[in-house]
């Protein structure tokens, strides 16, 4: 296994959260498990929260509770707490999150329980639409309601933007791709493979790396042209 890219410090800390685990828990304990940026040697230090697997064989309210204070001492870590079970029966539900987890993940502690998740992309297909479509609505009603606030209007779309750029990384697993992580990338791989206006896209992401400024007339159009971007793109994915 590759060594793990985090500084030191953060390494003795996640070493004394683990140890703590193991005491409240133990033989309960089955896998503790670090996840996303950090384990993919992208952790940004002070910026980025560290997401951390923790696998029980029970995870009743009155057995989590042990660990209260010891996830108020690490507020930098962002401790899920399953079962095999659950996760077992969650795949369906939850296939982004678990391919997410899947893509990058070191074992700290214990079983790899991840390895042998499988997702079927029918259920992936039927997340990326319910989660396009329900954010396309929620921007419409945003819209309306904040029309005449056009600094809301620009913090909501950068907002937005992350999120749903998310959902249409994983659109790209739908034809067969395998996602790259860098944004820019992979608004070149959604042009490539969906009639998309990408210019609309872009400049989003140039506005949230605050590489371009926007007046605020020019606000309320970006906004719609997105909104109608996302229409597209939920389209596309229903006729998948």
């Amino acid at each position: 296994m590759q060594e793990l890219k985090i500084a030191p410090r953060m390494k003795k800390k996640l070493g004394s959260f683990i140890k703590s685990l193991q005491g409240i828990f133990l033989d309960g304990l089955i896998s503790v498990i670090l996840y996303g940026s950090a384990a993919s040697g992208e952790f940004v230090d002070n910026h980025s929260n560290l997401n951390i697997l923790i696998v029980l064989k029970d995870t009743d309210p009155n057995i989590l509770k042990k660990a209260s204070k010891l996830i108020r001492k690490f507020p930098l870590f962002q401790a899920l707490f399953l079962n095999p079970g659950y996760i077992e029966r969650s795949t369906d539900v939850f296939p982004i999150e678990f391919l997410d987890m899947k893509e990058n993940y070191y074992i700290l502690f214990g079983l790899d329980i991840i390895k042998d998740i499988k997702i079927d992309l029918k259920n992936l297909r039927f997340q990326c639409e319910q989660e396009l479509k329900a954010k396309m609505l929620n921007l419409r009603q945003l819209y309306l309601k904040l029309n005449g606030n056009k600094s809301a209007l620009k913090t909501i779309l950068l907002k937005s933007f992350t999120s749903i750029l998310h959902i249409a990384r994983n659109v790209l697993r739908l034809k067969g791709k395998t996602p790259a992580y860098k944004k820019e990338v992979i608004l070149e791989d959604l042009a490539k493979e969906f009639p998309l206006d990408i210019t609309i896209w872009r400049r989003i992401l140039a506005l949230r790396n605050r590489e371009e400024k926007i007046r605020n007339k020019e606000v309320e159009l970006l906004f719609v042209s997105f909104i109608r971007e996302v229409g597209k793109i939920s389209d596309i994915v229903d006729r998948l």
